[in-house]
C-alpha cells in the first residue's frame, strides 16, 4: 500500500476515535415528589411502580449517579441517570428511604426548609439529619416556602421583589447549613420559573447550580442555573418511563 494510502487511513481511524471520546455526554435528570404504597397522582408515585423503574434502569445497564457528581461532568458513566425529590414529603422519609437502603442508591432531595417541622406532611429535621448522615441522601434548596415567582412579582414593587427574592434564596441556604451542616450550592426553581434576574440573584446567593423543570436531558453545556429536569408523574407505565428516559437531548 502506498505510504499516503496508509497515512490517510490512519487519520480517518483517529478523526473517528477523537470524535467519540470527545462527544459530550447526555444524562437524564428525574424529579419526583411523592410516594405512597397504593395511590397514585401527578405528583405521587406508587412505591412499587419506583420499584419498577428502578428495576428497567438495572436491566439496561444505567448508573445512578449523584447529582453533585454528575454536575462536575467528569466520568460520566454511559448509560447514566441522576435522581431528585422535590419538597420534602414524609413519604420520601416512610416510603423512599427504605428503598434507598436496601439498594444503596443516591438521590438530592430539593427542600423548602419552611415545611420542615413544620407542615404535617412534611419532613422533621431529624429524619432529614439522619438521611444525610446515611450518605445515600444530599439535600438542597427549593427557595424558603416555595414561591411563584411571576405571582410575586406582580404583586410587589421592583425593589420589594428583589429583597422577597434575596430572602428566598439566601434564607433557604442558610437554614438548611445550619440545621444539617452541610453545603448547599445548588436550587431547584419552584415551578420551574426562572429567567436572568432570577438567575442572576441565585449567583449572589452563592448558588452554582440551578435546576428547571422543563424535561429533556441534561448535558455539558446545559445552563448551569437550568439544567433540565424529567418530572415523573404517577400513572405513567413502564414503556412512558423508558421512553422519557431514553428520549435523546433537546
Amino acid at each position: 500500500m502506498p505510504l499516503f494510502g496508509l497515512r490517510a487511513i490512519v487519520a480517518g481511524l483517529f478523526c473517528v476515535l477523537a470524535g467519540s471520546a470527545m462527544a459530550e455526554p447526555s444524562v437524564p435528570i428525574l424529579v419526583y415528589h411523592r410516594f405512597d404504597p397504593v395511590k397514585s397522582g401527578l405528583t405521587t408515585v406508587t412505591t412499587s411502580a419506583f420499584a419498577q423503574q428502578l428495576d428497567w434502569l438495572a436491566a439496561h445497564h444505567y448508573s445512578i449517579v449523584p447529582l453533585q457528581t454528575l454536575v462536575q461532568w467528569r466520568n460520566i458513566p454511559s448509560p447514566a441517570v441522576a435522581i431528585t425529590v422535590d419538597d420534602g414529603h414524609e413519604s420520601v422519609f416512610t416510603q423512599l428511604y427504605p428503598i434507598l437502603q436496601r439498594r444503596h442508591i443516591h438521590v438530592t432531595l430539593f427542600i423548602y426548609p419552611s415545611a420542615i417541622s413544620n407542615a404535617s406532611y412534611a419532613l422533621t429535621w431529624t429524619q432529614l439529619d439522619e438521611m444525610v448522615k446515611s450518605g445515600l441522601v444530599d439535600v438542597q434548596s427549593h427557595t424558603y416556602w416555595h414561591p411563584d415567582f411571576r405571582k410575586e412579582r406582580e404583586k410587589r414593587t421592583p425593589a420589594d421583589y428583589s429583597a422577597f427574592v434575596d430572602m428566598q434564596l439566601t434564607r433557604s441556604k442558610s437554614v438548611l447549613e445550619q440545621r444539617l451542616g452541610i453545603s448547599v450550592t445548588m436550587l431547584a426553581w419552584p415551578y420551574g420559573i426562572y429567567d436572568p434576574d432570577l438567575e442572576a440573584a441565585a449567583t449572589r446567593a452563592g448558588y452554582r447550580f440551578g435546576f428547571a423543570f422543563a424535561g429533556g436531558q441534561a448535558h455539558p453545556d446545559s445552563d448551569t442555573l437550568a439544567i433540565p429536569r424529567i418530572p415523573i408523574s404517577g400513572g405513567l407505565s413502564l414503556a412512558g418511563f423508558a421512553a422519557l428516559v431514553a428520549a435523546p437531548p433537546q
